[in-house]
C-alpha cells in the first residue's frame, strides 16, 4: 500500500564526492522516527544519474538497513536498459524494499515511441521481483508519459501506481480517473490500516526462528532466550492503483484530486511541515490543510524548485539532517542563495 507522504531522500557526500554513508544511516533513522510513511531511495533528489551501479546498490543497502520495519522503503531502479533495471530491482528486492521506482529511459528520446515506453514497462514489471511504481518527470526526462500510456500500463498486474511530478493538479485528476478500471488487490495491513511491510514481516520470521523449546534443548543447559514475537495483527484492505503528486507546491489540491499521497523533495528537509498538510486533509480539516499548504508553498517552489538538488541539501543541513554538496556537475549555493533558504526555513524548521 503506497499511501501518505514519503521523503525523497539525498544522497550525502563528503566534500571529496565520496559517499558519506554514516549520514545517511542518520537521516534515515531521523526519517523512520518522523510520521512519514516511508523513504524513496535513489531518486531524482538522491541524484541516482550521478552514482554507478555498486555506489546505487551500497546506498540501497546502507538505507534499507537503517530504516525501522514500519516505514515503506521505494527504491529507484531506472536504467537505459531492461536488464540493467531489472538486476537493480532485484537486488532491492534483496535489501527488503517494499517497491520499486522506475523512469523512463532518456538517452534515446527521440525513438521512445509509445510501442517502446509500454514493453520497457511491462518487461521491466514482467520480472521485477518488487511492485512496479511508474515515475513520470518530464522536467528531467525528456518525455511526458500520456495519460492514455499510464492507463493501458496500470493493466499489469505488478504496476501499482505512479509518481508523476509535473505539478499539474488536472493531470492527476486526469490519471485517477483513466486508472480507476486497473485491476484491485488485496494487500496486508495493520488494524489501523498502515501498511505491512517485507521488513516488519521479515525481522519478526527471523526473531521467531532463533527461539530454542525446552523440548529441543533435549535436557542440556538453559539458556535465556526471548520468546517468540505474539502474532501479529493484520488485516486486508482492496486497493487499485495509486496515483502520487511529485509536487509540495500543489500538494493539498492534488489530495483532493485523487492522488493518494506524495513523494516530495521537500520532505527531505522539511517532513513534518508536509506531514501536518495530509494530516489535516485526512481529518477532512480543509481550512487547516489550507493553512499548512500555504506555509510551505514559497519555500517549496525556491528551494526545490530554483534552487534544485543543492537547495534541497542546504535546507537539510539548516534544518538538522544532513545534505552535504551535490556532486559535480551540480554546484553548491553560494552565500546569498543560503541566505535565501534561510529565510525561506525560518518558520519550517523540522
Amino acid at each position: 500500500m503506497i499511501e501518505g507522504m514519503f521523503a525523497a531522500v539525498p544522497t550525502p557526500f563528503y566534500s571529496d564526492e565520496r559517499f558519506y554513508l554514516r549520514k545517511l544511516e542518520a537521516n534515515m533513522a531521523r526519517y523512520s522516527r518522523s510520521l512519514l510513511a516511508g523513504m524513496v531511495l535513489l531518486g531524482s533528489t538522491g541524484e541516482a544519474v550521478e552514482l554507478n551501479d555498486e555506489e546505487s546498490r551500497e546506498v540501497l543497502r546502507t538505507a534499507a538497513d537503517a530504516a525501522a520495519a514500519d516505514k515503506v522503503l521505494i527504491a529507484g531502479v531506472g536504467r537505459e536498459s531492461v536488464k540493467a533495471t531489472v538486476e537493480l530491482a532485484e537486488y532491492a528486492a534483496e535489501c527488503r524494499f517494499d517497491a520499486v521506482l522506475v523512469r523512463t529511459p532518456t538517452y534515446y528520446a527521440p525513438l521512445m515511441t509509445k510501442a517502446a515506453v509500454e514493453h520497457y514497462f511491462r518487461s521491466v514489471a514482467d520480472r521485477s521481483p518488487l511492485p512496479v511504481l511508474l515515475y513520470n518527470i518530464p522536467k528531467f526526462a525528456p518525455y511526458a508519459m500520456p495519460v492514455e500510456v499510464v492507463a493501458e500500463l496500470a493493466q499489469h498486474p505488478n504496476i501499482i501506481g505512479i509518481k508523476d511530478s509535473t505539478g499539474d493538479v488536472e493531470r492527476v485528476r486526469e490519471l485517477v480517473l483513466a486508472t480507476q478500471n486497473a485491476p484491485r488487490r488485496m494487500v496486508t495491513v495493520t488494524p489501523v490500516f498502515e501498511p505491512v511491510t517485507a521488513r516488519m514481516l521479515a525481522i519478526r520470521t527471523e526473531a521467531d526462528s532463533s527461539f530454542v523449546s525446552a523440548a529441543e534443548l533435549g535436557g542440556g543447559v538453559a539458556l535465556a532466550v526471548k520468546p517468540p514475537a505474539a502474532p501479529m495483527k493484520t488485516r486486508n484492505k482492496e486497493v487499485g492503483f495509486q496515483v502520487l503528486t511529485g509536487s509540495a507546491g500543489t500538494l493539498l489540491e492534488s489530495l483532493e484530486a485523487g492522488a493518494a499521497g506524495a513523494v516530495l523533495a521537500f520532505a527531505a528537509c522539511a517532513p513534518q511541515a508536509c506531514q501536518e498538510v495530509y494530516i489535516a486533509w485526512k481529518d477532512h480539516d480543509l481550512a487547516l490543510a489550507a493553512e499548512k499548504q500555504q506555509r510551505i508553498i514559497l519555500a517549496s517552489q525556491h528551494v526545490t524548485g530554483a534552487l534544485g538538488i543543492a537547495g534541497i541539501k542546504y535546507a537539510c543541513d539548516f534544518n538538522g539532517y544532513y545534505g552535504g554538496r551535490p556532486r559535480a556537475p551540480l554546484l553548491p549555493l553560494n552565500g546569498e542563495e543560503k541566505a535565501e533558504v534561510e529565510k525561506l526555513l525560518a518558520q519550517i524548521r523540522n
